[in-house]
């Protein structure tokens, strides 16, 4: 988790720096619905590559907006889901998507 300190001024920005990637807010929109595991993400989310997936899993899980859950089965069983703090920010996403219908809805 960043330091207060190597957070930028502006609140904006700092959300921007959590979430504003393609990927990152992608699996945000997954995740609001229901917990997922890996490989689900990975094939829902076409075009991501491993690496990318694991690096933005690792980050979010950092910055403390999502949970890793590993589950003591064989074989392992490891899901993601929201934490408290990215579920604050489902209103985010939820005003993304007004957004983007209201956009295709006016661009036909």
């Amino acid at each position: 988790m960043l330091k207060k300190e190597e957070l930028p001024d502006c609140p904006v920005a700092t959300t921007v720096q959590l979430i504003g990637n393609k990927w990152k807010l992608l699996i945000l929109r997954n995740l609001l619905n229901r917990p997922w595991r890996f490989n689900e993400l990975r094939k829902d989310l076409e075009g991501i590559s491993q690496k990318v997936l694991t690096e933005s899993l690792r980050s979010m899980e950092s910055d403390g907006i999502i949970v890793r859950t590993v589950y003591a089965e064989v074989p392992p069983r490891v899901e993601y889901s929201l934490s408290e703090l990215g579920e604050t920010m489902r209103p985010i996403l939820d005003a993304m998507e007004v957004f983007g219908l209201e956009y295709k809805k006016n661009n036909d």
